[in-house]
C-alpha cells in the first residue's frame, strides 16, 4: 500500500515514519487512513488511500508540526505547534471537491490546558523559525545519491535584533538518530553510522558554517549541547573540533563505545556505529580485541587530549 522509499526526491513522499496508528484511522469513505509521520524536520498528517495508493499530506505548512489526536468519520481533532508556537488543538473537516480531491477546513479548538501566560506568548512572538537546507560537504561521485542530498536544520532567531551577526549560537542535536534523520535515508543511514568520525560531524559542521556565511551568527560565540545520541555527537565535535565551541552540555552521552558494549543491552547500537552494515554479522558475537581497538578509535574519548589542551 504504501511504498518503501530509499531516497526520497526533493518535495516527495519521504517515506512511512509513524510511531503508532490510531486505533480507528478510516474516513468515511473506509479507505482512506489518517496518519501522524514524520516528513524531514516536521510532523505531518498523511491521507493514505488504500485502494489507488495516493498520499497527501496536509496542512503543507512545513514549520509547524502536527499530530492526530482522533478522528470519526470525515472529522479530525488534531494538535499543531512549531519551535515558536504554542500547541493549539484543531479541528478538521474533510471537504470534498467535484474533482474527487479533498482539502481540509480547519479551525482552533479552545483549551485550557494548552494556555501560557502573557510573558511566555511575548517571548515566542519575538523569535521566528524556518527550515535551512544545508548541501553536504565534500560530496563526491563515489557516494550513494542520498549522500549528497542537502540536509535540514532547524533554525530560531529573534524578530528584533538588529545586529544579528554578534548573536551567540547554541546548535541543538536531537537523539535518535535515525527516526528523525529523513535526508539520507536510508541506505545512507548505515554509510553514516560506520563513518561516526566524520560524516555527521561534518554535517553539523556545515550547517553552523552555513548560519555563519549568512551572518546569522557570530563564529566566537558557538554552544553545542544534545542528550543521548546527540549527546554522543556533541562529544565528537568537541574532540574532533574543540576550538570552534566556546561550552558544550552532553546529556546522557556515550563516550567510550569500548567499554559500552559489554554492559549495554543495546550492543547492536555500538557495533552499528562502529561497523555499518557489517555490524549485523557482529551482534550477538563477543568482541575480539580489534573489535575492542576499532571502537575506542571510533569514541569521543579518542579525542580527549585535544579538549584538554
Amino acid at each position: 500500500m504504501i511504498p518503501v522509499v530509499m531516497c526520497a526526491e526533493d518535495g516527495c513522499f519521504p517515506g512511512l515514519y509513524c510511531t503508532i496508528i490510531h486505533s480507528n484511522p478510516w474516513l468515511s469513505d473506509n479507505c482512506t487512513m489518517i496518519i501522524s509521520s514524520i516528513w524531514h524536520s516536521s510532523e505531518v498528517l498523511l491521507s493514505v488511500n488504500v485502494l489507488s495508493g495516493e498520499i497527501v499530506h496536509s496542512p503543507v505548512d512545513p514549520n509547524f508540526s502536527w499530530n492526530l489526536l482522533t478522528l470519526d468519520g470525515n472529522n479530525i481533532v488534531a494538535i499543531s505547534s512549531s519551535p515558536v508556537d504554542f500547541a493549539q488543538i484543531r479541528y478538521g473537516k474533510a471537504i470534498k471537491k467535484e474533482t474527487n480531491n479533498t482539502t481540509w477546513s480547519w479551525s482552533n479548538i479552545s483549551s485550557p490546558i494548552f494556555r501560557c501566560s502573557d510573558k511566555v506568548r511575548s517571548l515566542l512572538s519575538s523569535l521566528q523559525s524556518g527550515i535551512l537546507r544545508i548541501s553536504v560537504k565534500d560530496a563526491h561521485a563515489g557516494q550513494t545519491k542520498g549522500a549528497t542530498k542537502p540536509f535540514e536544520a532547524i533554525f530560531v532567531s529573534s524578530k528584533t535584533n538588529t545586529k544579528i551577526e554578534f548573536d551567540p549560537l547554541i546548535v541543538i542535536l536531537h537523539g535518535g538518530p535515525q527516526d528523525v534523520s529523513l535526508s539520507y535515508f536510508s541506505i545512507y543511514s548505515w554509510i553514516q553510522l560506520a563513518d561516526c568520525k566524520l560524516q555527521d560531524v561534518n554535517d553539523v559542521l556545515s550547517a553552523i558554517d552555513h548560519v555563519i556565511n549568512l551572518g546569522l551568527a557570530s563564529p566566537s560565540k558557538i554552544t553545542v549541547m544534545g542528550i543521548s545520541h546527540g549527546g554522543f555527537l556533541t562529544t565528537q565535535l568537541i574532540g574532533q573540533a574543540p576550538d570552534k565551541f566556546v561550552a558544550a552540555a552532553a546529556i546522557n552521552p556515550v563516550c567510550n563505545l569500548a567499554l559500552m558494549i559489554g554492559t549495554t543491552d543495546i550492543p547492536d547500537w555500538c557495533y552499528v556505529e562502529a561497523c555499518g552494515t557489517t555490524a549485523r554479522n557482529c551482534f550477538t558475537e563477543p568482541p575480539s580485541a580489534d573489535d575492542l581497538t576499532l571502537l575506542y578509535n571510533k569514541s569521543p574519548i579518542s579525542h580527549v587530549s585535544k579538549v584538554l589542551k
